[in-house]
């Protein structure tokens, strides 16, 4: 499978782990399922694999690019072992000349993990092992963690999920932390939040495919509207159809491909 991605809002997919199991609405009608089943057969998706041979990959890339992490499974599914994740984290501390995008749906297991101490620790463990010595030449002005070049994400595709995962991602320490609305279901209102200062990036899309569920123009218009009025970097993914690119990427005559600006972690 390519590293290069047609995904608008990254440059290229590092899949360190492939396949998923569903855990809500937004599942239902998953692009990466469809793909990966009809390479591997059905129902092979909803199996876990762990693909270190994938590990390194991002070390030998030397030109930056922004990487989506995992965009054929979920790296805190509960099939992948801890220390895999830190593997991922280490691999993610020593490529600094990328900016790592993880998106997930396992909200509670992020954050657990990037608030654990002794979880903290085994990446700089890890660190250790892939490059010996590597932490010697390090700053140690702050901390470790959390990585400056690493966005965490949480799926939001209704209000439901929105009052349940964004408080999770704003208790999770990043440097930059951003919801994926896609594929936006619902309305969803989170001015409130967007003002606080926590998130720094939203992305929004309907959904594709033979089943697509349709998305009210409305609703990403305000989304829209709320970014601007906060300043948060919003990006329109696309209207989505009977393809992804079915109904374009205009919203109100113009594309929207916004990014987040470079933040201090919290």
């Amino acid at each position: 499978m390519s590293d290069n991605s047609r995904i608008e809002w990254t440059e290229a997919t590092w899949n360190p782990t492939t396949g998923c199991t569903k855990v809500s609405p937004g599942c239902d009608h998953c692009y990466a399922e469809g793909i990966y089943n009809r390479f591997h057969g059905p129902g092979a998706f909803d199996t876990v694999t762990l693909r270190p041979e994938r590990l390194d990959q991002p070390l030998r890339w030397r030109k930056p690019r922004k990487v989506f992490v995992n965009s054929m499974s979920d790296l805190f599914h509960e099939d992948v072992p801890d220390d895999y994740i830190a593997r991922v984290f280490a691999v993610m501390a020593l490529a600094p000349q990328h900016s790592f995008q993880v998106l997930t749906k396992r909200h509670g297991r992020m954050r657990s993990l990037l608030n654990n101490g002794s979880w903290r620790m085994s990446v700089c463990v890890e660190m250790e092992r892939l490059q010996p010595y590597c932490l010697d030449v390090l700053s140690l002005d702050e901390p470790l963690l959390p990585l400056r070049n690493v966005w965490l994400g949480v799926s939001v595709e209704d209000q439901k999920w929105a009052d349940i995962r964004i408080p999770a991602l704003l208790d999770t320490p990043a440097a930059v932390r951003f919801l994926s609305c896609e594929p936006l279901l619902g309305l969803v209102g989170i001015a409130d939040i967007l003002y606080d200062g926590g998130i720094h990036w939203v992305i929004v899309g309907g959904e594709s495919g033979l089943n697509a569920r349709p998305m009210e123009p409305w609703w990403a218009r305000e989304l829209r509207d709320e970014c601007v009025q906060a300043g948060v970097p919003f990006f329109f993914k696309q209207w989505g159809g009977r393809t992804a690119k079915a109904g374009g990427r205009l919203l109100d005559g113009r594309t929207w491909d916004e990014y987040p600006r470079e933040v201090v972690p919290a």
